[in-house]
């Protein structure tokens, strides 16, 4: 699967810097009021300092040097403009995301913002090829149509994660979860011969796994730092330049398992729980008359602590989920009998039961229900 040992590398190196800056940078946030504060609307009920979008961002540039040192993965960074063009999109959005997080931007600042990053990515060639859809084949994207699609890709994918990124750990688990699974199958595609050893897709997965790694020690719950909106809309942009230059340029072939015979469909499933959640929040903002950009309470993981969960089992069972998707992209790759899918839907069954049946379990009957069962024995 390529060198993997590279890319292992460059990994560990995102996740230690990363996680080495998570102290200066909370100090620094400290300092400077880069804080999140407490309200009605948020989970935590302390002052909670920002500055882990900082820390992820330094790990990657650390990083990305790295990777330039070592040969092999040399020739992946400098053999076009495209990983330039993604650490300039990275930077674009991560400044929107901090002017986010100090002083609430306004949906059409904070959409052009995210309508410029993905302007970088397309204009450095990091965005996708063609499209492959079940009964249609494959089918090129033309220059006229290609920049839109572009940014309605960056767009999803950011808010997406954004959305997400409501309980302490959640947001930086299923992208490190989602990323690591990218990782594997833009490496195991090269394998395949089926995308060129030069594609950034799986470095960039690399190093955004291994910056979400780091960060997670000082976010899971009770989380000492927070992404904010920066960490949050950089993984997102990680996220969509990666699957662009993966899913969007595999090659057809025959003999081989495709993911539903459309690659693009691969973030749809391994980020099937943020997205879900952003389209649900886009159909019940605007059926209610609210702004998409407006907040509230009834995210996915809101909803599953209101049914009992505490805040730690919320998010591992979100974490679950995404990694039991993730495997139904993997497996195919590596081993195409249909019976392999058979384990992965007990374990759906098994976490669907936990999630819906768990809390009933823990809830301790009240007066009238006591009462009632009571009766029934009499």
């Amino acid at each position: 699967m390529g060198n993997i040992a590279s890319y292992v590398a460059v990994f560990l190196v995102g996740a230690v810097v990363t996680l080495l800056a998570n102290k200066p940078a909370r100090t620094i946030s400290l300092n400077i009021g880069y804080t999140a504060q407490p309200d009605e609307r948020k989970v935590h009920v302390e002052v909670t300092p920002y500055g882990g979008g900082a820390s992820m961002l330094i790990g990657f540039c650390v990083a990305l040097l790295v990777g330039i040192a070592i040969p092999s993965l040399r020739s992946v960074i400098t053999s076009s403009h495209e990983m330039m063009g993604v650490l300039l999109a990275v930077g674009v959005i991560f400044i929107v995301g901090v002017v986010d997080d100090f002083r609430d931007m306004s949906a059409p600042a904070k959409v052009a913002g995210q309508v410029l990053a993905a302007s970088i990515l397309y204009f450095s060639g990091c965005t996708m090829y063609q499209l492959k859809l079940p009964l249609a084949g494959f089918i090129v994207l033309g220059p006229s149509i290609l920049p839109i699609i572009t940014a309605v890709w960056v767009f999803a994918l950011t808010n997406a994660v954004n959305l997400i990124d409501g309980l302490d750990g959640l947001a930086g688990g299923i992208v490190a979860i989602a990323s690591g699974t990218l990782c594997v199958y833009g490496l195991r595609l090269e394998t395949l011969g089926l995308l060129p050893t030069t594609n950034i897709g799986p470095l960039i997965a690399a190093l955004t796994c291994g910056i979400c790694i780091g960060f997670l020690r000082d976010n899971f719950h009770p989380a000492k730092l927070f992404m904010g909106d920066a960490g949050a809309l950089m993984l997102g942009l990680l996220m969509s330049a990666s699957t662009m230059v993966i899913g969007g340029r595999t090659p057809p072939a025959s003999g081989v398992t495709f993911f539903f015979f459309a690659p693009l469909l691969i973030p749809v499933f391994i980020l099937g729980i943020p997205l879900l959640d952003a389209v649900w929040a886009f159909v019940r903002r605007t059926v209610t008359g609210q702004g998409f950009q407006t907040p509230d309470k009834n995210h996915i993981h809101h909803r599953l602590m209101r049914l009992g969960h505490g805040h730690r089992r919320t998010v591992i069972i979100l974490w679950l989920w995404t990694a039991v998707l993730s495997s139904f992209v993997l497996f195919p790759l590596f081993q195409p009998r249909t019976n392999v899918f058979i384990p992965f839907g007990v374990a759906v069954l098994l976490i669907a039961l936990f999630t819906w049946f768990s809390p009933l379990l823990n809830r301790k009957p009240g007066k009238h229900e006591a009462k009632k069962a009571k009766e029934s024995f009499t």
